[in-house]
Protein backbone atom coordinates (compact mmCIF):
# COMPACT_ATOMS: atom_id res chain seq x y z
CA UNK A 1 0.00 0.00 0.00
CA UNK A 2 2.84 2.39 0.76
CA UNK A 3 3.92 1.99 -2.86
CA UNK A 4 1.24 4.54 -3.75
CA UNK A 5 3.69 7.17 -2.50
CA UNK A 6 6.08 6.22 -5.30
CA UNK A 7 3.50 7.69 -7.66
CA UNK A 8 1.98 10.66 -5.84
CA UNK A 9 5.04 11.75 -3.85
CA UNK A 10 7.45 11.22 -6.72
CA UNK A 11 5.29 13.25 -9.08
CA UNK A 12 4.71 15.96 -6.46
CA UNK A 13 8.46 16.27 -5.99
CA UNK A 14 9.00 16.51 -9.74
CA UNK A 15 6.36 19.26 -9.90
CA UNK A 16 8.24 21.09 -7.10
CA UNK A 17 5.28 20.85 -4.74
CA UNK A 18 7.61 19.86 -1.95
CA UNK A 19 5.37 20.38 1.07
CA UNK A 20 2.98 17.76 -0.26
CA UNK A 21 5.56 15.03 0.38
CA UNK A 22 5.43 15.44 4.14
CA UNK A 23 1.63 15.53 4.24
CA UNK A 24 1.35 12.51 1.95
CA UNK A 25 3.76 10.61 4.18
CA UNK A 26 1.64 11.34 7.27
CA UNK A 27 -1.46 10.24 5.38
CA UNK A 28 0.17 6.93 4.49
CA UNK A 29 1.41 6.32 8.05
CA UNK A 30 -2.07 6.96 9.47
CA UNK A 31 -3.78 4.76 6.86
CA UNK A 32 -1.35 1.87 7.17
CA UNK A 33 -1.50 1.95 10.97
CA UNK A 34 -5.26 1.48 10.75
CA UNK A 35 -4.84 -1.43 8.35
CA UNK A 36 -2.25 -3.06 10.59
CA UNK A 37 -4.97 -3.69 13.20
CA UNK A 38 -6.95 -6.35 11.24
CA UNK A 39 -3.70 -7.74 9.85
CA UNK A 40 -2.42 -8.15 13.41
CA UNK A 41 -5.47 -10.26 14.24
CA UNK A 42 -4.71 -12.51 11.25
CA UNK A 43 -1.10 -12.86 12.37
CA UNK A 44 -2.16 -13.78 15.90
CA UNK A 45 -4.30 -16.63 14.55
CA UNK A 46 -1.78 -17.67 11.90
CA UNK A 47 -1.07 -20.98 13.62
CA UNK A 48 -4.69 -22.08 13.23
CA UNK A 49 -4.76 -20.79 9.65
CA UNK A 50 -1.71 -22.89 8.70
CA UNK A 51 -3.25 -26.00 10.24
CA UNK A 52 -6.40 -25.32 8.20
CA UNK A 53 -4.20 -25.12 5.06
CA UNK A 54 -2.87 -28.60 5.76
CA UNK A 55 0.49 -27.79 7.33
CA UNK A 56 2.08 -29.81 10.12
CA UNK A 57 0.34 -28.89 13.42
CA UNK A 58 3.54 -28.73 15.48
CA UNK A 59 5.31 -26.49 12.97
CA UNK A 60 2.15 -24.40 12.53
CA UNK A 61 1.95 -23.84 16.28
CA UNK A 62 5.54 -22.58 16.41
CA UNK A 63 4.97 -20.40 13.36
CA UNK A 64 1.85 -18.97 14.98
CA UNK A 65 3.74 -18.06 18.17
CA UNK A 66 6.50 -16.48 16.08
CA UNK A 67 3.97 -14.41 14.11
CA UNK A 68 2.32 -13.21 17.31
CA UNK A 69 5.64 -11.84 18.55
CA UNK A 70 6.16 -10.25 15.13
CA UNK A 71 3.05 -8.04 15.46
CA UNK A 72 5.12 -5.03 16.69
CA UNK A 73 7.20 -5.38 13.52
CA UNK A 74 4.03 -5.25 11.41
CA UNK A 75 3.00 -1.99 13.09
CA UNK A 76 6.54 -0.70 12.58
CA UNK A 77 6.27 -1.21 8.83
CA UNK A 78 3.23 1.09 8.81
CA UNK A 79 5.68 3.83 9.81
CA UNK A 80 8.88 2.63 8.16
CA UNK A 81 7.62 1.94 4.62
CA UNK A 82 6.09 5.43 4.07
CA UNK A 83 9.32 6.98 5.36
CA UNK A 84 11.31 4.91 2.87
CA UNK A 85 9.10 6.18 0.04
CA UNK A 86 9.46 9.73 1.34
CA UNK A 87 13.24 9.56 1.01
CA UNK A 88 13.11 7.53 -2.19
CA UNK A 89 10.93 10.15 -3.91
CA UNK A 90 13.69 12.70 -3.32
CA UNK A 91 16.53 10.31 -4.26
CA UNK A 92 17.86 10.59 -0.69
CA UNK A 93 19.31 7.09 -0.52
CA UNK A 94 22.23 7.67 1.87
CA UNK A 95 20.07 8.10 5.01
CA UNK A 96 18.37 4.79 4.26
CA UNK A 97 21.69 3.10 3.53
CA UNK A 98 23.33 4.35 6.72
CA UNK A 99 20.28 3.49 8.80
CA UNK A 100 20.07 -0.03 7.38
CA UNK A 101 23.78 -0.70 7.89
CA UNK A 102 23.70 0.60 11.46
CA UNK A 103 20.61 -1.45 12.26
CA UNK A 104 22.19 -4.57 10.75
CA UNK A 105 25.33 -4.18 12.88
CA UNK A 106 23.13 -3.97 15.96
CA UNK A 107 20.69 -6.66 14.90
CA UNK A 108 23.22 -9.48 14.57
CA UNK A 109 24.48 -9.44 18.21
CA UNK A 110 21.00 -8.56 19.51
CA UNK A 111 19.44 -11.51 17.68
CA UNK A 112 22.21 -13.83 18.92
CA UNK A 113 21.70 -12.73 22.52
CA UNK A 114 17.91 -13.03 22.47
CA UNK A 115 17.88 -16.39 20.66
CA UNK A 116 20.75 -18.20 22.40
CA UNK A 117 21.33 -16.43 25.71
CA UNK A 118 17.88 -15.34 26.89
CA UNK A 119 16.20 -18.73 26.54
CA UNK A 120 13.56 -17.31 24.19
CA UNK A 121 14.82 -19.35 21.22
CA UNK A 122 12.66 -18.65 18.13
CA UNK A 123 10.67 -15.96 19.90
CA UNK A 124 13.90 -14.10 20.62
CA UNK A 125 14.43 -13.76 16.88
CA UNK A 126 10.99 -12.19 16.45
CA UNK A 127 11.63 -9.76 19.30
CA UNK A 128 15.01 -8.83 17.83
CA UNK A 129 13.40 -8.12 14.47
CA UNK A 130 10.87 -5.83 16.13
CA UNK A 131 13.53 -3.88 18.03
CA UNK A 132 15.77 -3.51 14.99
CA UNK A 133 12.98 -2.41 12.67
CA UNK A 134 11.69 0.17 15.14
CA UNK A 135 15.21 1.58 15.57
CA UNK A 136 15.48 1.85 11.79
CA UNK A 137 12.12 3.65 11.57
CA UNK A 138 12.99 6.00 14.45
CA UNK A 139 16.29 6.97 12.84
CA UNK A 140 14.59 7.83 9.55
CA UNK A 141 11.87 9.78 11.36
CA UNK A 142 14.47 11.81 13.27
CA UNK A 143 16.38 12.48 10.05
CA UNK A 144 13.18 13.68 8.41
CA UNK A 145 12.40 15.97 11.35
CA UNK A 146 15.81 17.59 11.83
CA UNK A 147 17.94 17.22 8.69
CA UNK A 148 18.44 20.30 6.48
CA UNK A 149 18.10 17.98 3.46
CA UNK A 150 14.42 17.53 4.29
CA UNK A 151 13.67 21.18 5.09
CA UNK A 152 11.88 21.82 1.79
CA UNK A 153 9.67 18.73 2.01
CA UNK A 154 9.05 18.76 5.75
CA UNK A 155 5.55 19.85 6.76
CA UNK A 156 3.80 20.05 10.13
CA UNK A 157 1.35 17.37 11.19
CA UNK A 158 -2.13 18.77 10.62
CA UNK A 159 -5.67 17.80 9.71
CA UNK A 160 -4.68 18.21 6.07
CA UNK A 161 -3.29 14.68 6.13
CA UNK A 162 -6.87 13.36 6.37
CA UNK A 163 -7.78 15.22 3.19
CA UNK A 164 -5.16 13.18 1.31
CA UNK A 165 -6.82 9.85 2.10
CA UNK A 166 -9.06 10.26 -0.95
CA UNK A 167 -5.96 10.60 -3.12
CA UNK A 168 -4.02 7.82 -1.39
CA UNK A 169 -6.49 4.94 -1.41
CA UNK A 170 -7.48 4.89 -5.11
CA UNK A 171 -3.80 4.29 -5.92
CA UNK A 172 -2.80 2.09 -3.01
CA UNK A 173 -5.51 -0.55 -3.09
CA UNK A 174 -4.66 -1.80 -6.63
CA UNK A 175 -1.06 -2.09 -5.38
CA UNK A 176 -2.26 -4.77 -2.97
CA UNK A 177 -3.11 -6.81 -6.06
CA UNK A 178 0.16 -5.81 -7.73
CA UNK A 179 2.07 -7.13 -4.71
CA UNK A 180 0.45 -10.54 -5.11
CA UNK A 181 3.09 -11.48 -7.70
CA UNK A 182 5.69 -11.13 -4.93
CA UNK A 183 3.86 -13.85 -3.01
CA UNK A 184 4.47 -16.47 -5.68
CA UNK A 185 7.43 -17.74 -3.65
CA UNK A 186 5.27 -18.10 -0.53
CA UNK A 187 2.57 -19.90 -2.53
CA UNK A 188 5.24 -22.13 -4.02
CA UNK A 189 6.55 -22.99 -0.54
CA UNK A 190 3.09 -24.09 0.55
CA UNK A 191 2.65 -26.23 -2.57
CA UNK A 192 6.13 -27.76 -2.16
CA UNK A 193 5.41 -28.59 1.47
CA UNK A 194 2.17 -30.32 0.45
CA UNK A 195 4.15 -32.36 -2.08
CA UNK A 196 6.74 -33.26 0.52
CA UNK A 197 9.47 -31.65 -1.60
CA UNK A 198 12.17 -29.49 -0.02
CA UNK A 199 13.52 -26.99 -2.53
CA UNK A 200 14.15 -24.07 -0.23
CA UNK A 201 17.69 -23.73 -1.57
CA UNK A 202 16.30 -22.71 -4.97
CA UNK A 203 13.59 -20.57 -3.39
CA UNK A 204 16.21 -18.79 -1.31
CA UNK A 205 18.29 -18.22 -4.44
CA UNK A 206 15.31 -16.70 -6.29
CA UNK A 207 14.46 -14.47 -3.33
CA UNK A 208 18.05 -13.26 -3.01
CA UNK A 209 18.46 -12.50 -6.71
CA UNK A 210 15.10 -10.69 -6.64
CA UNK A 211 16.73 -7.93 -4.55
CA UNK A 212 18.93 -6.77 -7.45
CA UNK A 213 16.19 -5.88 -9.97
CA UNK A 214 14.07 -4.56 -7.10
CA UNK A 215 16.68 -1.83 -6.60
CA UNK A 216 16.47 -0.98 -10.31
CA UNK A 217 12.68 -0.98 -9.99
CA UNK A 218 12.75 1.50 -7.10
CA UNK A 219 15.12 3.79 -8.99
CA UNK A 220 12.94 3.58 -12.10
CA UNK A 221 9.74 4.50 -10.26
CA UNK A 222 11.49 7.48 -8.64
CA UNK A 223 13.04 8.81 -11.83
CA UNK A 224 9.93 8.30 -13.95
CA UNK A 225 7.55 9.85 -11.42
CA UNK A 226 9.87 12.83 -10.95
CA UNK A 227 10.14 13.44 -14.69
CA UNK A 228 6.41 13.07 -15.30
CA UNK A 229 5.64 15.43 -12.43
CA UNK A 230 8.08 17.93 -13.91
CA UNK A 231 6.40 17.65 -17.33
CA UNK A 232 9.29 15.88 -19.10
CA UNK A 233 7.67 12.93 -20.95
CA UNK A 234 10.67 12.12 -23.12
CA UNK A 235 13.01 11.93 -20.13
CA UNK A 236 10.51 9.61 -18.44
CA UNK A 237 10.38 7.41 -21.55
CA UNK A 238 14.17 7.17 -21.72
CA UNK A 239 14.31 6.30 -18.01
CA UNK A 240 11.71 3.56 -18.50
CA UNK A 241 13.50 1.96 -21.44
CA UNK A 242 16.85 2.27 -19.68
CA UNK A 243 15.48 0.52 -16.59
CA UNK A 244 14.02 -2.29 -18.72
CA UNK A 245 17.39 -2.74 -20.45
CA UNK A 246 19.09 -2.98 -17.06
CA UNK A 247 16.51 -5.54 -15.94
CA UNK A 248 17.12 -7.70 -19.01
CA UNK A 249 20.89 -7.45 -18.58
CA UNK A 250 20.66 -8.39 -14.91
CA UNK A 251 18.48 -11.40 -15.67
CA UNK A 252 20.83 -12.65 -18.40
CA UNK A 253 23.96 -12.22 -16.28
CA UNK A 254 22.53 -13.86 -13.15
CA UNK A 255 20.91 -16.73 -15.04
CA UNK A 256 24.09 -17.36 -17.07
CA UNK A 257 26.15 -17.61 -13.88
CA UNK A 258 23.57 -19.87 -12.26
CA UNK A 259 23.43 -22.16 -15.30
CA UNK A 260 27.23 -22.34 -15.56
CA UNK A 261 27.51 -23.41 -11.91
CA UNK A 262 24.44 -25.64 -11.84
CA UNK A 263 26.43 -28.83 -11.13
CA UNK A 264 28.11 -27.41 -8.04
CA UNK A 265 25.60 -24.81 -6.88
CA UNK A 266 23.72 -27.32 -4.74
CA UNK A 267 26.75 -27.75 -2.47
CA UNK A 268 26.05 -24.29 -1.05
CA UNK A 269 23.06 -25.82 0.75
CA UNK A 270 23.60 -29.56 1.12
CA UNK A 271 26.10 -32.40 0.71
CA UNK A 272 23.42 -34.97 -0.18
CA UNK A 273 23.82 -36.20 -3.73
CA UNK A 274 20.07 -36.51 -4.27
CA UNK A 275 19.52 -32.84 -3.41
CA UNK A 276 22.47 -31.68 -5.54
CA UNK A 277 21.30 -33.71 -8.55
CA UNK A 278 17.78 -32.34 -8.21
CA UNK A 279 19.09 -28.77 -8.05
CA UNK A 280 21.09 -29.47 -11.21
CA UNK A 281 18.04 -30.70 -13.10
CA UNK A 282 15.95 -27.75 -11.92
CA UNK A 283 18.59 -25.13 -12.79
CA UNK A 284 17.39 -24.43 -16.39
CA UNK A 285 13.88 -23.67 -15.11
CA UNK A 286 15.27 -21.47 -12.37
CA UNK A 287 17.33 -19.54 -14.93
CA UNK A 288 14.22 -18.77 -16.98
CA UNK A 289 12.48 -17.71 -13.77
CA UNK A 290 15.34 -15.34 -12.91
CA UNK A 291 15.07 -13.62 -16.31
CA UNK A 292 11.28 -13.26 -16.16
CA UNK A 293 11.35 -12.07 -12.53
CA UNK A 294 13.99 -9.48 -13.35
CA UNK A 295 11.85 -8.19 -16.20
CA UNK A 296 8.56 -8.08 -14.34
CA UNK A 297 9.85 -6.36 -11.21
CA UNK A 298 11.47 -3.58 -13.26
CA UNK A 299 8.32 -3.17 -15.36
CA UNK A 300 6.32 -2.95 -12.13
CA UNK A 301 8.59 -0.07 -11.06
CA UNK A 302 7.84 1.69 -14.34
CA UNK A 303 4.14 1.17 -13.70
CA UNK A 304 4.32 2.63 -10.19
CA UNK A 305 6.12 5.69 -11.50
CA UNK A 306 3.40 6.26 -14.08
CA UNK A 307 0.43 5.47 -11.84
CA UNK A 308 -0.76 2.40 -13.76
CA UNK A 309 -1.65 0.54 -10.57
CA UNK A 310 -5.20 -0.37 -11.57
CA UNK A 311 -4.19 -1.79 -14.96
CA UNK A 312 -1.28 -3.70 -13.48
CA UNK A 313 -3.45 -5.20 -10.76
CA UNK A 314 -5.55 -6.86 -13.48
CA UNK A 315 -2.41 -8.09 -15.21
CA UNK A 316 -0.92 -9.54 -12.04
CA UNK A 317 -4.09 -11.27 -10.94
CA UNK A 318 -4.55 -12.79 -14.38
CA UNK A 319 -0.91 -13.82 -14.78
CA UNK A 320 -0.47 -15.54 -11.43
CA UNK A 321 -3.87 -16.47 -10.11
CA UNK A 322 -5.59 -17.36 -13.38
CA UNK A 323 -2.54 -18.77 -15.19
CA UNK A 324 0.52 -19.41 -13.01
CA UNK A 325 -0.83 -21.09 -9.89
CA UNK A 326 -3.51 -23.21 -11.67
CA UNK A 327 -0.90 -24.44 -14.16
CA UNK A 328 1.49 -25.17 -11.27
CA UNK A 329 -1.14 -27.16 -9.39
CA UNK A 330 -2.18 -29.03 -12.54
CA UNK A 331 1.35 -30.00 -13.55
CA UNK A 332 2.55 -30.68 -10.01
CA UNK A 333 -0.36 -32.73 -8.70
CA UNK A 334 -2.54 -33.97 -11.56
CA UNK A 335 0.33 -34.70 -14.00
CA UNK A 336 2.50 -35.96 -11.14
CA UNK A 337 5.44 -33.77 -12.20
CA UNK A 338 5.83 -32.74 -8.56
CA UNK A 339 8.43 -30.01 -7.99
CA UNK A 340 9.28 -29.51 -11.66
CA UNK A 341 5.62 -29.05 -12.53
CA UNK A 342 5.06 -26.56 -9.72
CA UNK A 343 8.05 -24.51 -10.80
CA UNK A 344 7.00 -24.58 -14.45
CA UNK A 345 3.60 -23.19 -13.51
CA UNK A 346 5.05 -20.26 -11.60
CA UNK A 347 7.47 -19.68 -14.48
CA UNK A 348 4.55 -19.51 -16.93
CA UNK A 349 2.85 -16.95 -14.68
CA UNK A 350 5.96 -14.79 -14.52
CA UNK A 351 6.45 -14.95 -18.28
CA UNK A 352 2.80 -14.05 -18.86
CA UNK A 353 3.10 -11.01 -16.64
CA UNK A 354 6.36 -9.90 -18.25
CA UNK A 355 4.89 -10.11 -21.76
CA UNK A 356 1.72 -8.22 -20.84
CA UNK A 357 3.60 -5.51 -18.96
CA UNK A 358 6.06 -5.15 -21.85
CA UNK A 359 3.16 -4.57 -24.25
CA UNK A 360 1.61 -1.96 -21.94
CA UNK A 361 4.93 -0.13 -21.53
CA UNK A 362 5.75 -0.16 -25.25
CA UNK A 363 2.35 1.32 -26.11
CA UNK A 364 2.48 4.10 -23.49
CA UNK A 365 1.74 7.66 -24.56
CA UNK A 366 4.31 9.51 -22.47
CA UNK A 367 3.01 12.99 -23.30
CA UNK A 368 -0.41 11.96 -22.03
CA UNK A 369 1.14 10.40 -18.91
CA UNK A 370 2.91 13.68 -18.17
CA UNK A 371 -0.38 15.55 -18.45
CA UNK A 372 -2.05 13.09 -16.10
CA UNK A 373 0.79 13.49 -13.61
CA UNK A 374 0.54 17.29 -13.64
CA UNK A 375 -3.19 17.03 -13.17
CA UNK A 376 -2.70 14.58 -10.31
CA UNK A 377 -0.48 17.02 -8.42
CA UNK A 378 -2.89 19.89 -9.08
CA UNK A 379 -0.96 21.93 -11.61
CA UNK A 380 -1.97 23.40 -14.96
CA UNK A 381 -0.71 21.43 -17.92
CA UNK A 382 -0.60 23.64 -21.01
CA UNK A 383 3.13 24.11 -20.83
CA UNK A 384 4.19 20.48 -20.62
CA UNK A 385 7.61 20.23 -22.18
CA UNK A 386 8.83 17.55 -24.48
CA UNK A 387 11.90 16.89 -22.38
CA UNK A 388 14.35 18.42 -24.90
Amino acid sequence: MSGALETISGQSYGAQQYKKLGTQTYTAIFSLTLFSIPLSVIWIYMGNILVFLGQDPAISHEAGRFMTYLVPTLVCYAVYDPLVRYFQSQSLVMPMFISSCGTLLLHVPLCWALVYKSGLNNLGGAIAMGISNWLNAIFLALYMMFSPSCAATRSPISLEMFHGIGEFFPICYPLCCNALDSYQIQNLKLLFSLCGIVLYSLLTTISTLFAIPYGVSAAASTRISNELGAGNPQAARIAAYGAVAMGVANGLICSSFLFATRRVFGYCFSNEKQVIDYVTTMAPLVCVNVISDSMQVVLSGVARGCGWQRTCSYVNLAAYYLVGIPVAAALGFWNQMRGRGLWMGIMVGALTQSVLMSIITSRANWEEEAKKARKRVGEETPGVSNGV
